[in-house]
């Protein structure tokens, strides 16, 4: 049973006071009092004013402190040098929310930065939260509450915008105002000083007005926090995401705007879609693709077929896929026979499928349904223009009329206005997105498309390593802290490939050679041919700085290439450290497909994975794909598949298709590595050469940092959490049966189902405080989707081979926490298999759900228990929990138990 969100009273309050309420027309102050008495709000209203009686027809006080009553919100609309002191009077009467509107904080310099940081220390002493400063405020269509100074009102509806711009608020607002569009909230954070884009999003998880999510971004201060809360949310509703920034001078922009760092737009975009979340490039594709989510619009795929009854309308359609790299679906024999058949001979024969201008609505139903039955088809743009003989009204209906027997999604576009204008209202009234212009519903598609991609990603929860704790990697770990202590940061090529040994990243063996005699050594014993490489810290491009010789055959030429070698580098870069030259086999692989994958830290995201064309065709081509670590396979296939160079990986000319496992695995590798070696801030592969028979590394380079593993948390560098394999244990029953305790992961959602409704009704009863009898799909994705940085939840499960299990792994206990509002304690829930009850199933689990929330740094487990589950409460007892009277409920007893004193 969990509480209400501790920003309910901020989104829902019972009290507002506007301090700064005033009579000058067009203040702000002035605004923001006026838009809340007329937008109908029926909360109590306090103007706060010194130098007013009255302020708009209503009593004014000299200070907030003077109203003698609880107020839950106040919006300070005054100058920011007196903010501090308005927050400390706010502090004082019991105020819990503040909205500040003022500009001139951190944004304005180092004057303003430290007003803010003066700002937040006051709201902190006295547990106040602040939404802003530099924001417009709120809109709550349904409470009648408009807390900002636009002068545009916002109708109900069912989307939440949440933006950094007040600005761009107000041209959202414009917009929807103009096409209908309604609202459960509108909420500008401005600079996200205190409440930001993380708690937002997990109040709106909760909220049930708000059906869909819109996001306009700049900035990100805390990319775990927003992480975290932007995949919890993008499981439940769907997140449509605005970015600002994309290029350069956006970038600066933006930052000189929100005073926050600028994000790579590339490593933004990888982030924004492993959350599962849409991103779109306008304000009109923003509600567009909202439309068509709430339209139930499901793309199964990005193969698209166009039907239209002009030829250039249908070439506009096909030449926007292709500047999105939306393929035409390759439509199938049947599909053609079935067309040939049903259309004139005139029609074009190939996708886009034009069916003449005279095609009548019967020969529209007809192609519709012949092509969406066609494998090769996911989607289907219908697009109508306008002709002498063309009826835009009987095509729709009969596009209605078909619509529920279609396997396959589809879009419209009837072109025009006048003579359309009808129809495609009629076509959206039945739920079919429909548009104007084909560049529109074709973009909406991609979108659409890439969201349902994105959710894929969403789902994947890759463990940090499949081999936690293996001493190959506890010695990597060793090598590194060893190279620390000698304060250096650039690992040769000889102690890189090492690290990557330990990870079983395939690498070329490598020594290095400090003269010339031991270059012709290492040479006979590695055996010709070989390659040589300068072997030096300061010169990351061997090649260009003229350091490389390949295909040496012969002992003479060892000698020779050697002291051409530091001669040539010694000469263009004097003032490079030369520890010697590395020798190495000459790998000759006349199949190889040169590859790069590297690592690199971004100051926001922390690690990225890239990936892309190698050798010398990584300058030439900027061809890379990035990724957030961790990664599993299919999110190592979606890296690879990104990019240009995935093309020439199959059969390509007179070459085999490539061991595309082996180039996975070493993506997998990598990604271990990443995850286990917090000080890596750099690292390359290239070339690694791939082909038929699998992947080795030709060069690598790895550069570290002693600051990038300070932190006690394991997994404190990466803005995603990976799956804790850590805390996987086996437990042994007394009957001897043999119990596996671990996290829960999103695939357990039938594993889950099946154990609630096992379930006896009371058990059910005292889990949920509930008569339900099977879990919801928004429960079962809550249950089973979870951020392990924030929550938990221990699955208790019999193998397989159990004779209980049946062939598959049968669950038959479940503990969990989630964080409370105060961000200190957790609240727990836990539920047996009545037939494993007495077996200590419910020990054990709440044993290893406690030492997570005490890792964790949490200070207490709390939980809620129905007075009547006396088992619950000697369990309980027993574990150390004292049982204390519910504050709000007398059917239910609060159990305690710290872990800190």
């Amino acid at each position: 049973m969990l509480e209400q969100h501790y920003l309910t009273s901020l989104f829902e309050p019972k009290s507002v006071a506007v301090i700064g309420a005033s009579e000058r027309e067009n203040s702000v102050g002035n605004v923001i009092f006026k838009n809340i008495l007329n937008s109908g709000y029926k909360g109590k209203l306090y103007a706060i004013n010194p130098k007013h009686e009255t302020i708009q027809g209503q009593p004014a006080y000299k200070s907030i402190e003077e109203i003698g009553a609880r107020v839950e919100m106040a919006v300070i609309a005054t100058r920011p040098q007196t903010v501090p002191q308005l927050i400390e009077q706010c502090g004082r009467s019991g105020v819990r929310n503040v909205i500040v509107i003022a500009s001139g904080f951190s944004e304005a310099g180092h004057i303003g930065a430290a007003l803010e940081r003066k700002v937040l220390e006051i709201a902190r002493s006295y547990n106040v939260r602040i939404l802003g400063p530099n924001c417009l405020g709120i809109i709550r269509p349904e409470l009648g509450l408009n807390a900002t100074f636009t002068k545009i009102t916002a109708n109900p509806g069912n989307l939440a915008l949440v933006s950094q711009s007040g600005a761009m608020c107000s041209a959202v607002l414009d917009w929807a105002k103009a096409n209908q569009v309604g609202f459960s909230s509108v909420i500008s954070l401005g600079m996200t000083a205190d409440v930001d884009f993380g708690e937002i999003l997990d109040y709106l998880i909760y909220d049930s007005r708000t059906h869909y999510i819109l996001m306009y971004v700049e900035g990100i201060r805390n990319a775990r926090r927003f992480m975290s809360a932007l995949r919890s949310a993008a499981r439940i509703k769907p997140i449509i995401l605005l970015k600002a920034g994309r290029h350069e001078a956006g970038a600066m922009a933006t930052a000189t705007h929100s005073g926050m760092a600028a994000v790579s737009d590339t490593v933004f975009d990888a982030a924004v879609r492993r959350a599962g979340v849409v991103r779109v490039q306008n304000v009109g594709q923003l509600f567009y693709a909202a439309k068509a989510l709430a339209s139930k619009f499901r793309p199964l795929g990005n193969r698209l077929a166009i039907i239209t009854n002009g030829g250039g309308p249908g070439a506009m359609a096909a030449d926007r896929a292709g500047d999105m790299g939306i393929p035409l679906a390759e439509l199938s024999t049947e599909t053609m026979a079935v067309l040939n058949k049903a259309l004139p001979t005139t029609w074009s024969h190939s996708n886009p499928i034009d069916i003449a201008g005279d095609a009548t609505p019967e020969r529209y139903r007809d192609a519709v349904l012949a092509v969406t039955q066609d494998p090769n088809v996911d989607s289907t743009l219908i697009m109508l223009s306008p002709q002498a003989m063309t009826d835009p009204m009987g095509v729709a209906k009969a596009i209605i009329e078909i619509s529920d027997k279609l396997n396959r999604t589809i879009i419209c576009c009837w072109m025009g206005e006048e003579q359309v204008a009808e129809a495609r209202k009629l076509l959206e009234d039945n739920g079919i997105p429909a548009f104007r212009m084909p560049e529109t519903a074709i973009e909406l598609f991609h979108h659409i498309s890439k969201y349902y991609r994105n959710q894929k990603l969403l789902l994947q929860t890759p463990e940090p390593t499949r081999q936690h704790g293996r001493p190959e990697a506890e010695g990597a770990k060793m090598l590194i802290e060893a190279l620390l202590a000698e304060r250096r940061k650039v690992l040769s090529e000889m102690e890189s490939k090492a690290i990557l040994r330990a990870f079983k990243v395939p690498v070329a063996q490598t020594m290095v050679a400090r003269t010339a005699t031991e270059a012709l050594l290492l040479a006979e014993q590695i055996g010709f041919p070989i390659a040589m490489k300068v072997d030096s810290p300061d010169l990351p491009h061997k090649s260009d700085a003229g350091g490389v010789r390949l295909n040496i055959v012969n002992a003479p030429a060892v000698r020779n290439a050697y002291h051409d070698i530091i001669d040539t580098v010694s000469k263009r870069h004097p003032n490079a450290k030369i520890n010697g030259v590395s020798i190495e086999p000459f790998l000759s692989r006349p199949n190889g497909r040169e590859l790069m994958i590297g690592v690199f830290r971004d100051p926001i995201f922390g690690p990225v994975i890239t990936f892309g064309a190698g050798g010398f065709d990584v300058e030439i081509f900027s061809d890379r794909s990035v990724a957030l670590p961790p990664l599993n396979k299919f999110l190592a296939a979606d890296l690879i598949d990104s990019t240009r160079a995935s093309k020439i990986l199959g059969q390509f000319h007179n070459m085999p298709p490539v061991d595309r496992d082996a180039l996975k695995e070493v993506l997998l590798c990598i990604s271990e590595m990443v995850c286990e070696l917090p000080w890596i801030m750099e690292l390359d592969l290239n070339p690694l050469i791939v082909d038929e028979n699998g992947a080795i590394a030709a060069d690598a380079r790895i550069v570290i940092d002693h600051a990038a593993g300070a932190s006690g948390d394991r997994y404190a560098h990466m803005s995603i959490y990976p799956y804790p394999v850590h805390l996987v244990q086996e437990w042994q029953m007394n009957d001897g049966k043999v119990v596996t305790i671990r996290p829960i992961r999103p695939e357990d959602a039938e594993l889950e189902q099946e154990f609630v409704k096992r379930m006896s009704d009371e058990s059910r009863y005292y889990r949920f405080m509930d008569t339900l009898r099977e879990l919801t799909q928004t429960m079962l994705v809550r249950f089973t989707q979870i951020d392990y940085d924030r929550e938990m939840a221990l699955v208790a499960t019999l193998p397989p081979e159990d004779e209980v299990a049946e062939g598959k792994e049968y669950q038959i206990g479940v503990a969990r926490y989630v964080v409370n509002p105060d961000g200190e304690s957790v609240e727990f829930a836990l539920a047996v298999g009545d037939d494993w009850q007495k077996c200590g199933v419910g020990r054990k689990l709440m044993m290893a759900l406690i030492d997570c929330a005490r890792a964790k740094g949490y200070r207490a487990v709390v939980g809620d228990v129905l007075s009547t589950n006396s088992k619950m409460f000697r369990l309980m007892t027993s574990l150390g929990f004292t049982i204390h009277p519910h504050p709000d409920d007398t059917a239910v007893k609060r159990v305690v138990k710290p872990l800190v004193g």
